[in-house]
């Protein structure tokens, strides 16, 4: 009995590594995160309150592009790669994180677990490799790798931007 305890809990850490290496390595059919000094072309992006510019982008299959954006709003703003459906689903999560303070409407605020009624949320945070919040009079950059795609956009998923027009699309060639 004694040796069967520690075995399952051997058990039980190893499952929870196997997801976590599953969440590290996650892929996305469109491309991945790339090192910025890997990148073949830079773009600078302006976010502006609610827009982008440039409203479209067109990059080729297999390049590195190292986008640089920078925010020229009054607003909290984020630059987002994915489809419309992907987008829809992380605009769930903003709105979540939004009402549980995480985000204030020009950076992000202190948390409230409690504010969003089941407690710790410590898995909730805005680190998904192919998205970035830019503060208001900062910049920032994603570099990312291109595969094939089809359908794929540049979006602000903050409550209520992508609804206001704050979306781009992005041609893979």
């Amino acid at each position: 009995m004694a040796l069967r305890t520690p075995l399952s809990v051997a058990g039980c850490l190893l499952a929870l590594s196997f997801n976590a290496l599953a969440d590290a390595t996650h892929t996305y059919a469109f491309g991945q995160p790339a090192p910025a000094d890997k990148a073949t072309r830079t773009v600078e992006v302006t976010l502006q309150d609610i827009a982008f510019s440039p409203k479209s982008l067109d990059v080729k299959a297999g390049e590195t592009v190292r986008f640089v954006l920078v925010n020229k709003g009054r607003l909290l703003h984020e630059f987002n790669l994915g489809d419309a459906a992907m987008h829809a689903a992380h605009q769930k999560e903003m709105l979540q994180m939004q009402a549980s303070g995480m985000l204030t409407a020009t950076g992000m605020g202190k948390m409230d677990h409690s504010a969003m009624g089941h407690g710790d949320m410590g898995g909730m945070k805005h680190d998904d490799p192919n998205s970035v919040l830019v503060e208001p009079g900062k910049t920032a950059e994603l570099t990312w790798t291109f595969k094939q795609a089809t359908g794929l956009e540049f979006a602000c998923n903050l409550p209520g931007h992508y609804q206001a027009g704050m979306v781009g699309k992005l041609t893979v060639e």
